[in-house]
């Protein structure tokens, strides 16, 4: 699970909201570069929708392993082909999305954090200019902000420059 369900509902926690509320989607990535074709990964999405058909939420399943595919065409810039689950999440509009839990072998949930969870809780939006355009960074900024106006949003780098750091990449809370 990753994306906005997970930042989203710190959010809402920290600052005292319902868990789900302002929650348009809850996102499942899985990686499976076996077979790209879109009945490989349509079948799962629908195993998941017959799955999660009772949940009062929309649940979005993609293969990261095809995002290369079809990124260009929706966002207007190429993207190249993600290793893992983990590639892809790296590579979001704002490093404060750049999160991910999972339920490992061991039963354990996994969380990957590669920009540590600080700015999760302190509601700062940090641009990550290392994939998405800048219009969805603004886009995403300005739709979350009307849901909670308590955040502080970082402005998009200027050309030549990189937004100041949040915690040293790499870093993994498990």
């Amino acid at each position: 699970m990753t994306a906005g369900c997970v930042f989203q509902t710190v959010w809402n926690v920290v600052t005292d909201r319902p868990p789900a509320e302002g929650i348009r989607d809850y996102d499942l990535f899985y990686f499976d570069g076996s077979d790209l074709g879109w009945d490989a990964e349509n079948d799962v999405i629908q195993a998941g929708e017959a799955a999660f058909r009772d949940l009062p939420a929309t649940v979005e399943i993609r293969n990261e392993a095809r995002v290369h595919l079809w990124y260009e065409d929706h966002f207007g810039v190429p993207c190249a082909s993600h290793t893992s689950t983990e590639a892809a999440i790296d590579s979001f509009a704002a490093t404060t999305c750049c999160l991910g839990i999972r339920l490992g072998n061991d039963d354990r949930w996994r969380v990957y954090a590669p920009h540590g969870l600080a700015d999760v809780f302190n509601l700062v939006v940090r641009p990550n200019p290392v994939l998405a355009p800048r219009h969805v960074y603004e886009s995403k900024t300005r739709r979350w902000r009307e849901h909670w106006p308590e955040l502080t949003v970082l402005p998009w780098p200027e050309t030549g420059q990189q937004p100041p750091p949040s915690t040293p990449a790499g870093c993994q809370a498990q």
